[in-house]
């Protein structure tokens, strides 16, 4: 089917997605993503054959997967996370790193590059997807929200740098060098972004608000365009100029004008997520390739093993390193949100398998316990943290409150 057949199925997808949920929600509460990724894979090339992603279809999906990461960029507030919190989080991460190779050199027989993969895809962190749902049950403006974003900042940064490191193809001393450069452009970038704006900026802004000029928009998008061309220049992820890009629009935005802030991320937030990030789910479902996963019993039996070392690499670390003053259910939910992944592992086993590093089999069983974190481990947060709630609050437990 040509890519507007292609595109329209999309699309139909995108709008069962929410009608799956709205009709399920009454039973179990399965997160959106699961239902575009699940539709993709019925229509793909592995089940009833109808769609099959061209140039075009690939080229929105990429957009929808940089519109994700730059959502995802513009959630955190550094005023927030900083402090304990912030150590805390910058040192789960290497941790993770590190066990995760470890056990990748297990899995993979001792390949060094392959673990490479392998490991780098155990430490990823779905920010793009769990800071909707916490958001959408107004959990992300407290305490709990500030230190899933600070934990799953660096879960979702920390890779892209590995993968920029370790994957690119280069010697690590080149690819230092590069990332060095981005670098010091983005923080020249972010001091550009704190200088107070001209008058003009906050009345041009609310002026199209309106109207068909939407000055703030395009202004936001010429800002994304241009953090992924310097990370395309520097040879370096995308994924790392749109993080880049979301945090800058925070800054640009709150300081120029603030009044309007909120009312302008509302319109890129609903071209992303009503477009874009959808898009890029159900393409992921279509590109999913079930039939290495299904004609071969041990990549299906690595399907859990792998859904196992995500909590374990990635979680344990998290865990253990929380700050004191979350209680054990606030912990035990952020080990499980913080080792909820996709995004990510699909990018990192494409890099994998367009290299020759990882067999296609594999990286199936990556993504299918990456997909099967999105549906269980969110939940089994949510009830952690339900249960927690109901637990008597013993008098010592205000002892061990952070200051921040």
């Amino acid at each position: 089917m040509s890519h507007p057949g292609t595109l329209v199925l999309i699309l139909a997808a995108a709008v069962l997605a929410p009608l799956l949920v709205h009709a399920t929600g009454r039973r179990v509460r399965v997160p959106l993503v699961i239902f575009e990724i699940s539709l993709g894979i019925v229509m793909g090339p592995d089940v009833l054959g109808w769609a099959r992603p061209d140039d075009v279809v690939d080229t929105l999906a990429d957009l929808g997967l940089s519109m994700l990461i730059f959502l995802a960029g513009y959630e955190i507030d550094f005023a927030a996370v900083r402090g304990d919190t912030l150590r805390r989080s910058l040192w789960s991460w290497p941790v993770a790193l590190v066990a995760g190779i470890a056990l990748a050199l297990l899995v993979s027989g001792g390949d060094v590059f392959e673990a490479f993969v392998i490991g780098t895809a155990l430490t990823s962190t779905t920010l793009g997807t769990v800071l909707p749902m916490l958001r959408d049950s107004g959990e992300l403006r407290g305490r709990f929200g500030t230190v899933i974003s600070a934990f799953g900042a660096v879960g979702e940064f920390g890779p892209v740098i590995a993968v920029a490191l370790l994957l690119s193809g280069r010697r690590p001393a080149e690819s230092a060098a590069l990332l060095a450069g981005f670098g010091a452009i983005t923080a020249a970038a972010v001091f550009w972004a704190l200088r107070p704006r001209p008058p003009w900026f906050a009345r041009l802004t609310e002026r199209t608000l309106h109207t068909s000029g939407q000055f703030a928009v395009r202004f936001v998008m010429l800002l994304l365009a241009c953090m992924l061309g310097l990370a395309e220049v520097f040879g370096l992820d995308v994924l790392l100029g749109a993080f880049a890009a979301g945090v800058l629009t925070r800054l640009v935005l709150l300081r120029a004008a603030p009044a309007s802030s909120g009312e302008v991320l509302g319109k890129v937030e609903a071209m992303g997520f009503g477009f874009l990030v959808p898009l890029f789910y159900v393409v992921t479902g279509i590109e999913f390739d079930l039939a290495a996963l299904l004609h071969d019993p041990g990549a299906l039996l690595l399907v859990p093993g792998f859904l196992l070392l995500f909590l374990l690499v990635h979680g344990g670390p998290v865990y253990l390193l929380a700050p004191r003053d979350l209680g054990r259910g606030d912990r035990a939910a952020l080990a499980l949100f913080t080792s909820t992944c996709l995004p990510l592992v699909v990018a990192i086993t494409t890099i994998g398998v367009d290299q020759e590093l990882i067999a296609t089999d594999r990286a199936a069983s990556l993504v299918g316990a990456a997909m099967v974190s999105v549906l269980v481990f969110p939940l089994l947060a949510a009830r952690v943290r339900a249960t927690d709630r109901t637990a008597p609050v013993t008098d010592g437990a205000a002892e061990d409150s952070e200051a921040w």
